[in-house]
């Protein structure tokens, strides 16, 4: 029998991340293993300042507030971008830390995020080790970019690329309209990894192609060969439609858009421009009507384009979270992994932190054209059933209902 455990979310928000703390406490609540499940408002940080809500409660004085969080974007809890030092540099925070779950009498706690949140995972349990405290610390998956290793996909990636996608396919009918030449270039967030805008190829359909070119940051960016790709595109197509990765790169391995040096608290370059770096590369080259849009966070917290299978996948994460931990696994991150396409099947797993921490999943080589401006069939298969379904979204005055989340606000 445990006692309490506690939740937290960092790191970038999804549709699907309150799913996977919905999980959690469903879990937690039906294995009659806890007293209470507490929440740190965001991430570690909560922690450092003292910053818990009792969930438990939530659950028995908010009708329906499972469902309702299920099904409301973003972060419940909050979240943030804090880096953990190294405990033999500087022990203070993970004392502090640990000293809160003796004050809460946590023995589980889950963090759901992605790869730098797994790094957290990685940290804690392993000053948990080291001083000997028996407190099981189990990492659940989330990021929009698809980039954990291990586990086959994310949660909030298929609701993300469902955006994606839904979005290409409207912008394509924009463009068709006008019987002159045009081309418009969507840039879609993804640094090091292209599964986001991998995604837009799932807006093809019988009639609609667009977007006619794809560009990933697995494979190297050649300025001569994309004046060359649009050009022919332009001559087969008229109306262009161009899905390009935030963090593509030249062969020197430098991004096309680093015009800035800035880095966030994780060393992670803060890149933009790319879309206008190759409308100006097009402007100088072809004589041709061209924009550049940039979808960047609006794919994040989507909920009214949201994919079930994404949010049912999120919900059993969670709910494995809690089973993980009460066999008496820490350190670890719960996977899901794809049994098969036709039917589409996964199985709930777990796999040591170690193995994701600090890491990234690309997209796989062969799953690009030979030219590197599109992605084949297999990418089509695996991405297509993560966007299937659509949950039920309540509406008030016009827009979607979701869960207050007024906690969150300054002095409120």
């Amino acid at each position: 029998m445990m006692r309490n455990c506690l939740v937290a979310q960092s790191g970038g928000p999804t549709v699907a991340i309150n799913s996977s703390l919905a999980g959690v406490i469903q879990g937690a609540i039906d294995s009659k293993k806890f007293d209470k499940v507490y929440g740190s408002l965001n991430g570690v940080q909560g922690l450092l300042n003292g910053c818990l809500m009792d969930l438990t409660e939530k659950v028995e004085q908010v009708p329906m507030f499972i469902e309702l969080l299920k099904k409301s974007p973003s972060m419940y809890l909050g979240s943030c971008r804090y880096q953990l030092p190294d405990y033999t540099e500087d022990d203070a925070p993970y004392a502090y830390i640990f000293n809160k779950f003796e004050t809460y009498e946590i023995d589980a706690f889950f963090y759901i995020g992605g790869n730098d949140s797994m790094d957290t995972v990685d940290k804690l349990n392993t000053y948990a080790k080291a001083v000997g405290k028996d407190v099981k610390i189990v990492g659940i998956p989330k990021t929009i970019d698809n980039d954990l290793c291990i586990t086959d996909h994310t949660p909030g990636y298929g609701s993300a690329a469902k955006y994606v996608a839904s979005t290409l396919l409207e912008i394509g009918h924009d463009t068709s309209i006008y019987p002159i030449n045009s081309v418009t270039i969507v840039e879609i967030m993804g640094r090091d990894a292209g599964w986001l805008t991998g995604a837009s190829v799932l807006a093809r359909n019988k009639y609609n192609h667009a977007p006619h070119l794809i560009y990933l940051p697995e494979v190297a960016f050649d300025e001569a060969q994309f004046i060359e790709d649009v050009r022919e595109a332009i001559k087969k197509y008229n109306n262009v439609v161009i899905a390009v990765s935030e963090g593509i790169k030249n062969a020197e391995g430098k991004y096309i858009s680093a015009t800035s040096a800035v880095e966030d608290t994780f060393g992670h370059s803060q890149l933009s421009g790319t879309g206008k770096c190759l409308e100006y590369i097009i402007k100088q080259n072809l004589q041709v009507k061209v924009r550049s849009v940039e979808i960047n966070i609006l794919q994040r917290c989507a909920a009214h384009m949201s994919s079930i299978t994404d949010i049912g996948e999120a919900f059993r994460l969670g709910r494995h979270a809690v089973e993980t931990a009460l066999e008496g696994k820490s350190g670890v991150m719960v996977t899901a992994i794809r049994k098969a396409n036709e039917p589409y099947s996964v199985k709930m797993g777990d796999t040591d932190v170690k193995n994701v921490a600090g890491l990234v999943k690309h997209v796989p080589r062969e799953w690009i054209n030979e030219r590197g401006n599109d992605v084949t069939q297999d990418f089509v298969d695996y991405a297509y059933p993560l966007i299937l379904g659509e949950p039920v979204v309540k509406y008030e005055r016009g827009i979607p209902d979701y869960l207050d989340v007024s906690h969150l606000y300054p002095n409120n």
